[in-house]
């Protein structure tokens, strides 16, 4: 994909998010998904690394090099015409100039970077180390010429036995963040709790970011407590997965 496209789907997406309250990004995994939620309206995607690991038989946390993700990804960003941003883990040991120039020459105009390092144990980043690299993509954003947004995430709450013990330790990591030059905050695992969904959301000025089930959770309840962007994860793939093994069940011949 030319530069010139890249930078205006980078500020397309930026648009959006200003547009929609919350921007809804379906989570796809091939080209076949990507297509299919473009042409159902939504104007912008993101590419999940549990799903595109499990559409290529590989692991989930780091189980594909950088290299194998990009050739992943690459046809999915060109196979439709809305802005995709590209979910790379904690980074796959890369530097953030390098993370950043792999993805825009693949076409991606987001991305999301967790704290958990899978490819050294799942060792959580500390905040200094999570916001130095943030600011590092941040840099090599801004020197490409190529607005990226930067979902920063989070996983103290999903390391957390109480997630409500954490909360003061995620609200400053997420602050730090948003100053290092994230774009929006994700912190994972609280979509079904509304007190900790609100208390982080009231924390920063910049959108946070839910989790949702496409079939179990509601569109509306995300808005009313103010979520500004809302992606799938695994959640998508897995619902469509419950709703093959439902079709395919009649016609499973050896149960008569």
């Amino acid at each position: 994909m030319d530069v010139s496209t890249t930078v205006e789907r980078a500020h397309r997406l930026k648009q959006l998010h200003a547009e929609y309250k919350p921007l809804v990004l379906p989570t796809v995994w091939d080209v076949w998904s990507a297509r299919t939620a473009a042409a159902a309206g939504f104007p912008a995607l993101t590419i999940g690394s549990h799903p595109l690991a499990d559409s290529r038989g590989a692991e989930d946390h780091e189980g594909q090099t950088f290299e194998e993700v990009l050739a992943a990804v690459r046809p999915i960003i060109a196979a439709v015409d809305v802005p995709v941003s590209v979910d790379l883990e904690a980074g796959y040991g890369q530097e953030p100039a390098d993370l950043i120039a792999g993805l825009t020459e693949a076409g991606g105009v987001g991305l999301n970077v967790e704290d958990t390092v899978h490819s050294e144990g799942g060792r959580v980043r500390s905040t200094r180390e999570h916001v130095s690299y943030i600011a590092g993509l941040r840099a090599a954003a801004d020197d490409a010429g190529i607005p990226v947004w930067i979902n920063g995430r989070t996983d103290l709450f999903l390391h957390a036995d109480n997630p409500s013990d954490v909360l003061d330790e995620v609200v400053e990591r997420l602050q730090a963040l948003e100053q290092a030059g994230a774009d929006s905050v994700y912190p994972v695992r609280i979509q079904d709790d509304d007190d900790l969904l609100g208390a982080v959301i009231g924390a920063v000025a910049v959108p946070v970011n839910s989790t949702a089930h496409p079939v179990k959770h509601d569109l509306q309840r995300f808005r009313r407590l103010g979520v500004g962007r809302i992606t799938y994860g695994p959640l998508l793939q897995l619902a469509m997965t419950d709703a093959m093994k439902d079709m395919l069940g009649p016609w499973d011949s050896l149960k008569g």
